[in-house]
């Protein structure tokens, strides 16, 4: 059931309005706020990382609340919005308290956090909509078992929270990705006609993003933290299930899955299976460009984006 608290007549101009006061709100409260966040350390095996010590981290705790007030009020809520909105602030919290803590959380306590948000999300998600993928590139779909679909949904989520971590290591590049990524998601949400009730969140979470990329441009004033990637990572994912079709975040995600991805793998294989690949490689990618191809951050950023925009818009013909 979808309920909106504004009144009637306010509702037809509501999007624009809502858009408009994210972007406003998520401007100035970063202008004012940024100097009470806590610094960053550096970052001592990130390429130029050491550029990053003293700047303010943690945006993410700024920008990710606006835009769940902002649509609360704006958007069309229901049961099921307002539950991924509480996870989405979730992420943020856990993302933040790693943000300010003096030593850094370790890896495996972060991913069992992750995991638990994946878990409910999940859940949330199973009870407001059945199990049945479409594949909307190939016109045909099935109704995948309760189970199966429980541990595609749960690896989807936690992968994108993650991959999406690990993209956020140059200024601009992690909000300029996810806003492709957030705008393939609502254009082939809009063709196909479907979940129409949720795609005004999209546009106001990329409203907010744009603001906060106004003070992360190169050289950038602050950065969102895992506060901000986190949260973003959890609502891509969202935006994948929320298709019907969670395997277009391998599409719609791509530029993210391969940047951070890659390092996720190549951890994995080392530190589990004792196994070395992409040995060449520096991981995340985006330190590969910059340290062995020579490509600027400003290069970074826009190639990558770009990337992700030609594969979006590919996607968006074939559906």
């Amino acid at each position: 059931m979808l309920y909106n608290i504004l009144p009637l007549e306010a509702q037809s101009y509501q999007l624009p309005v809502a858009m408009a006061f994210a972007f406003a709100a998520t401007f100035l409260m970063l202008y004012f706020l940024a100097k009470y966040l806590p610094r960053d350390g550096g970052r001592a095996f990130a390429v130029e990382g050491e550029k990053s010590a003293g700047k303010p981290r943690g945006a993410g705790v700024i920008f990710i609340p606006v835009f769940t007030t902002v649509a609360s009020i704006f958007a069309p809520m229901s049961n099921e919005h307002g539950f991924y909105l509480i996870l989405v602030i979730a992420a943020m919290l856990t993302g933040f308290l790693d943000d300010a803590s003096k030593s850094p959380w370790g890896e495996y306590l972060k991913g069992a956090l992750d995991l638990v948000v994946a878990i409910l999300t999940t859940a949330v998600f199973m009870t407001h909509n059945s199990t049945q993928i479409d594949f909307a590139v190939f016109n045909t779909s099935f109704v995948m078992p309760k189970w199966l679909f429980a541990i595609l949904a749960v690896v989807v989520i936690w992968v994108s929270i993650n991959v999406t971590n690990c993209s956020d290591g140059v200024d601009g590049l992690s909000g300029s990705v996810s806003i492709a990524s957030l705008m393939g998601f609502f254009t082939i949400m809009q063709k196909i006609g479907i979940e129409e009730e949720f795609t005004p969140l999209i546009l106001i979470l990329i409203t907010g993003l744009a603001a906060y990329l106004w003070f992360n441009a190169t050289p950038s004033k602050l950065m969102m933290g895992d506060a901000g990637s986190r949260a973003i990572g959890l609502f891509i994912a969202i935006c994948a299930l929320k298709t019907h079709d969670p395997f277009l975040f391998l599409q719609l995600a791509l530029v993210m899955l391969f940047d951070g991805g890659l390092g996720l793998i190549k951890v994995f294989l080392l530190r589990f299976l004792k196994i070395h690949i992409l040995k060449n490689v520096r991981t995340p990618l985006h330190d590969h460009v910059r340290k062995v191809w020579g490509w600027s951050n400003t290069q970074c950023v826009y190639r990558f984006t770009i990337i992700q925009l030609v594969v979006c818009s590919t996607v968006y013909f074939l559906v």
